[in-house]
């Protein structure tokens, strides 16, 4: 069991601040702490340095990685500590991860579709890098519909049409709209 943080939000924290902020949580926290860089959602971008930074300390044992930035992903897997995971934040991205060292991914999609997501995993993790782009290929449009609406009033429709949970998000979101709904249910046919 850990914790998965993203880096504060709204403010816009320099790197040393990020560094701060997640250090005084580890220092405090009886759980590992698995950083994520999101910053589409936080406005601030964890950079490779920083990331290798937090590597070193004993309680922070990987990140979720969403920034998109494979060349600062890249040097993330190569600079961090050899106890330290890299995971995809960004389902579609698992297999150039997985291809330049990464560990697997904390999914989106995968609370959906849960054994096409090992697969792809998988076939990454194996260097079936074939297999892990086509898993990755399939998925392409349906992905690009999980987001249209914000994260996660697509995944909650999807959710909701495969019998899984009832679709409930809260405020300030909004349930899928009965266009997206409509593009969901055809990609599931």
């Amino acid at each position: 069991v850990a914790i998965l943080s993203s880096s504060p939000a709204y403010n816009k924290p320099s790197q040393d601040g990020i560094i701060q902020h997640f250090t005084a949580l580890a220092n405090a926290s009886s759980k590992p702490i698995i950083l994520y860089n999101v910053p589409g959602r936080t406005a601030s971008n964890m950079d490779a340095d920083t990331t290798i930074k937090l590597s070193e300390h004993p309680y922070i044992i990987g990140i979720k990685e969403a920034s998109g930035d494979l060349l600062q992903i890249k040097k993330i897997i190569q600079g961090s500590d050899n106890n330290f995971f890299v995971t995809s934040g960004d389902d579609l991205l698992t297999s150039d991860i997985c291809s330049m060292g990464g560990s697997g991914l904390i999914s989106v999609l995968g609370n959906a579709f849960p054994n096409k997501m090992k697969t792809m995993v998988d076939a990454g993790l194996t260097e079936d890098f074939k297999k892990c782009r086509n898993v990755s290929a399939s998925l392409i449009d349906i992905n690009a519909l999980m987001y249209q609406e914000g994260n996660p009033s697509g995944v909650k429709e999807l959710l909701s049409q495969l019998g899984i949970c009832e679709n409930y998000v809260r405020l300030p979101l909004l349930p899928a709209t009965n266009n997206l709904s409509s593009d969901i249910e055809k990609h599931l046919n």
